[in-house]
């Protein structure tokens, strides 16, 4: 390699190392065809049928309303998750929220792919992510009359709630740094990877691991347009294109594995970017809307 383009070049001692990566899109069960996908320019975005929309629970009237867009990003897998590898019992695996199942998933995935496991590693190991609010508690867990008849409702608040997503992840993997669950939005992913990497520099961790997590339920759902809305008018979303004309809310979830870069050098990690700087603002008043 290049001495000018190798990570070491040039370091002023703040660098963080991206060492390793997980996640799962729509349309992508792993980083790799996410990558292949992008670089493809494969839409995730997928047409649904009046059948699916009905047996799903959508209104025969909104089949029919011109401003309703039968499309959605779907992300596949949602209700599955592995609840003996972390010794859950099924009783508490039905409670839990499957944005903090499948982030804890994701958690366990990154740290294997960065080689590191928190049983052996000596350093400590900090998370720091996001979430949305959870939907299945209001859809699934509170209209259950059986749930609601047999569960403790500070079991269910604790698997639910998202201030509880980053000691969870944690509390199951037994890591020591420290925990703390982002909430700025649409940034909150970002926002986790700044703190994330202000926690590796001024030395409160060794690793980190940053990201967030959103499943918009029901997965089987379109939307409806609302004129000078923030949603794309024809169910398709045209990000950095000049014919963009709004989004379309997915489902979705990653976490980076975060360490300083002096230190993934000298213990030989591979090293997949360079975080070189990062700041927090806002805008005030002066957002669009």
């Amino acid at each position: 390699m290049d001495e000018h383009n190798s990570p070491a070049a040039g370091r002023s001692g703040s660098e963080v190392a991206v060492i390793a990566m997980a996640g799962r899109f729509p349309g992508a069960p792993d980083l790799e065809r996410f990558w292949e996908n992008l670089r493809n320019g494969v839409e995730s975005i997928r047409a649904l049928s009046a059948e699916e929309l009905l047996a799903a629970g959508v209104p025969a009237e909104a089949l029919t309303d011109p401003s309703y867009l039968k499309v959605a990003p779907t992300l596949e897998g949602v209700e599955l998750f592995d609840a003996p590898l972390f010794g859950l019992a099924p009783r508490e695996a039905r409670i839990l929220d499957p944005q903090q199942r499948l982030l804890l998933e994701c958690a366990w995935e990154a740290l294997e792919r960065a080689g590191y496991d928190p049983a052996s590693y000596a350093g400590l190991i900090g998370v720091f992510a996001g979430t949305e609010r959870s939907l299945y508690l209001r859809q699934n867990l509170l209209t259950n009359a059986d749930i609601v008849a047999t569960e403790a409702p500070l079991n269910v608040e604790v698997a639910n709630t998202h201030d509880y997503l980053a000691t969870r992840i944690s509390y199951e993997l037994d890591l020591r740094g420290p925990s703390l669950t982002v909430q700025t939005a649409c940034s909150t992913s970002l926002v986790a990877t700044h703190l994330a990497c202000q926690s590796l520099l001024a030395g409160e961790c060794d690793v980190a691991l940053a990201g967030g997590i959103s499943i918009r339920l029901p997965q089987t759902a379109g939307y409806r347009w609302l004129e000078g809305g923030i949603r794309s008018p024809d169910g398709h979303c045209r990000a950095f294109d000049a014919r963009a004309q709004g989004t379309v809310f997915g489902s979705g979830f990653g976490l980076v594995v975060l360490k300083r870069l002096s230190d993934a050098l000298a213990d030989g990690d591979n090293v997949r970017a360079v975080i070189r700087g990062s700041a927090i603002n806002n805008d005030g008043s002066a957002k669009v809307g």
